[in-house]
């Protein structure tokens, strides 16, 4: 995973179903995928700066609200862009998210619908000549 540096993308779910569709959709555009289920590991991955980090909004191992409003409050991980998904009918989790400084939240439908084209926007925003590219 070292060889892709910068070019990697830090997921928090618990779902195998959307695991799957994020390595291939991953796999596609040549970026690799960490996936983590603990607010410890979310920051020891966070640490290597990834373009993104995709949370499950209904993930059942971390806090997300909490895991959100700590990511953008710390130092070291709050310039990382935050892509949460959740529920359509889930309208107040979706809200709480931006409250908390989520920079998206989108429906899984449309999660899953746009996943290709939305890891294709990050990995073409990231420039490999700016250290701190998001």
């Amino acid at each position: 995973m070292q060889e892709h540096g910068k070019r990697k993308v830090l997921a928090v779910l618990d779902d195998l179903f959307f695991r799957v569709k994020i390595e291939a959709a991953a796999k596609q555009e040549g970026l690799a995928v960490d996936f983590v289920q603990t607010e410890k590991d979310v920051f020891a991955k966070a640490s290597g700066h990834p373009l993104l980090i995709i949370i499950d909004l209904n993930c059942l191992s971390v806090q997300p609200l909490g895991l959100i409003a700590s990511l953008k409050s710390s130092d070291g991980t709050k310039g990382i862009s935050l892509l949460a998904y959740v529920s359509h009918v889930q309208e107040e989790l979706k809200r709480k998210a931006l409250d908390m400084g989520c920079d998206r939240v989108v429906a899984r439908s449309a999660f899953s619908q746009n996943l290709p084209q939305i890891l294709k926007q990050h990995a073409e925003s990231a420039s490999p000549a700016d250290p701190a590219c998001l």
